[in-house]
């Protein structure tokens, strides 16, 4: 595997790229970035087709106990994110981008094409939420190591004084699975009645998952290596020690923020279905309406977020998103609690999306700028896996419990106390990056 080559300049005057130059580096942000897709598709999919296959492995009448039983199993494949963030962080640092992109994707569509095949509860009695938690731990090991390694790649191709706008595509392709996962039970919804839908179509968007594994395949295959056999082989590459005792209040920092940013993240995509049909009492097509709008709205947002930083520097995106977001979220949490309109629901989640947007658009280059070559993708991966199993994770769960508890308000306030840490943490990142901002 080759390298892509390195132009030399200062850091403060941008070199040139030649039109081949620049169209090999657009393409491999694609193709990492389809790739990225993929992964996140299989992995959202779950969350949204809960609603329908939650009887068939967790037979009790109260729908809200079914909920947290595979909100349960959700955030169980979150608590595997670290290894996956070690494992295929350490495997990118010594052996290469590509391989660890490679061998994410394939154990990615496994899980999903496990979890289209299992037997019910009706069928195998326990061993079918076992199975059902087998395949989401794999995933889970997959996706831990698939955000580091991705969001390093596309930092690291990404041309400089662009880097912002580049590398928010991992997002856009983040949340495209999300809203490829929505549309795809959207379009479910029109040709199967829910009976149908619980009984057997939730298997159709895993086996949708699973077969587009050979197309991620192959275009991550194509890509060509950003790391330097330099780098691979250098003392204490993909080392955790190297990592803590060297760069211990970068990889601090970027768990402070990260567990801020990933619990809003996923209050606002993945639980706000739930929380609409649950606590708004909205139809569950309608919720899901809503959603793919707001998705859709919320992918556009990530470049234009990402360019911003280009301009005005990804501490000040990172003080913004910390600020706006303790400010806002009792509110808009509140008013949707009894909101009729689906068309203010959009708006209102919409608002809180571009809120979330300031962190989204940046959050890998921001993580890639504070590390060094050789421990950067277990830097990144490490850090956001961890603070996103402990926070992101058990975003549902921890609403699901506080609601059956009657005691609802309370996660908003929870929410709200993470973005108060994610401002202040915000506050500690270097003005001028440490790392990337003289390379390429």
């Amino acid at each position: 595997m080759s390298a892509i080559p390195i132009p030399s300049g200062s850091a403060a005057t941008p070199m040139p790229y030649s039109f081949e130059e620049k169209r090999r580096r657009i393409f491999a942000i694609v193709a990492a970035s389809s790739g990225n897709l993929v992964e996140w598709f299989d992995f959202y999919i779950y969350a949204f087709c809960a609603i329908y296959f939650a009887p068939a492995f967790f037979p009790k009448s109260d729908p809200t106990a079914q909920l947290l039983n595979t909100a349960g199993v959700f955030a169980a494949g979150f608590l595997m994110r670290p290894i996956g963030g070690w494992l295929f962080g350490r495997l990118a640092d010594r052996k290469g981008r590509k391989t660890s992109m490679v061998v994410s994707v394939v154990m990615m569509c496994a899980g999903s094409l496990l979890i289209a095949c299992l037997p019910t509860y009706a069928s195998i009695g326990a061993m079918a939420p076992v199975l059902l938690l087998t395949a989401r731990l794999l995933q889970g090991l997959s996706v831990g190591g698939e955000y580091g390694t991705t969001a390093t790649y596309m930092s690291e191709v990404a041309m400089r004084g662009q880097r912002g706008f580049f590398s928010s595509f991992q997002y856009v392709t983040l949340i495209g699975g999300q809203l490829l996962a929505v549309l795809v039970v959207v379009v479910l919804q029109q040709f199967l009645d829910e009976a149908e839908l619980k009984s057997w179509g939730w298997r159709i968007p895993f086996v949708l998952g699973a077969c587009t594994a050979v197309v991620a395949l192959m275009l991550r295959r194509t890509l060509h290596e950003t790391t330097t056999a330099q780098s691979r082989s250098a003392k204490g590459a993909g080392s955790v020690a190297e990592l803590v005792k060297h760069h211990k209040r970068a990889l601090l920092v970027v768990l402070g923020y990260t567990a801020g940013g990933s619990l809003i993240f996923y209050t606002f995509t993945t639980y706000m279905q739930k929380y609409l049909v649950n606590s708004a009492g909205m139809s569950i097509k309608t919720a899901s309406n809503v959603m793919t709008a707001c998705l859709f709205l919320y992918m556009c947002m990530q470049p234009v977020f990402g360019a911003l930083s280009d301009r005005i520097g990804r501490r000040n995106n990172m003080l913004l998103f910390g600020g706006l977001g303790t400010l806002m979220v009792v509110p808009i949490m509140t008013t949707l609690q009894t909101v009729t309109s689906p068309l203010l629901a959009g708006v209102l989640i919409t608002i809180a999306l571009a809120v979330v947007s300031f962190y989204t658009s940046v959050g890998g280059i921001v993580k890639a700028e504070m590390f060094p070559p050789e421990v950067r993708a277990l830097g990144v991966g490490l850090s956001y896996a961890v603070g996103n199993a402990i926070f992101g994770g058990s975003a549902e769960y921890v609403a699901l419990g506080l609601k059956s508890m009657g005691m609802e308000p309370y996660f908003y306030w929870y929410v709200t106390g993470m973005m108060v840490l994610a401002f202040a943490v915000s506050f500690l990142l270097p003005r001028q990056a440490t790392y990337l901002h003289d390379d390429h």
